[in-house]
């Protein structure tokens, strides 16, 4: 299986560019999985309405043009289901099974995501009720693909 995580704005900071690789590594024993960031929309800081739901409209059409047919696609949203460890690595086992040609994972910008990209999905994740910044999300994400690869295989690591 091949897995994808796409963060809508870029990775800049070191150390967030640093643990993501170093989970990347470490994932790369369970199956393919790229990084996909930098497909934010330049808006004002004072944008209304308007110019935001333009802007997530056209970093959606981005993110949709990436994906395959077939390809799952997950979501991280603050209205997603909140779930456990152990419960995205129940999703991620019956992903590998179901055969799909890939999952994508999409952290969105500031501004959130556009309704068609969430109307895509599978699967909508939340990652809890507190705001993380797109960059730690990724890094959290990150983290818990690998551990849900350790879980899913018995592997020790999650405690």
């Amino acid at each position: 299986m091949r897995y994808r995580i796409i963060s809508v704005g870029r990775i800049r900071e070191k150390y967030f560019l640093d643990g993501i690789a170093e989970y990347l590594k470490r994932l790369t024993r369970y199956g393919k999985i790229d990084l996909v960031d930098g497909l934010e929309e330049k808006s004002s800081p004072r944008a209304g309405e308007a110019e935001i739901k333009q802007a997530l409209n056209r970093e959606g059409e981005r993110i949709l043009a990436l994906l395959d047919s077939d390809e799952i696609l997950v979501v991280l949203d603050s209205n997603g289901q909140l779930m456990t460890s152990e419960d995205l690595a129940g999703h991620i086992d019956k992903w590998n099974m179901g055969g799909a040609s890939r999952i994508s994972m999409v952290v969105g910008s500031s501004l959130g995501l556009s309704d068609a990209v969430k109307k895509r999905a599978h699967l909508a994740v939340s990652m809890g009720r507190m705001t993380l910044p797109h960059q730690m999300a990724v890094l959290v994400l990150t983290e818990q693909i690998y551990r849900a690869f350790k879980i899913i295989k018995g592997e020790p690591y999650h405690k």
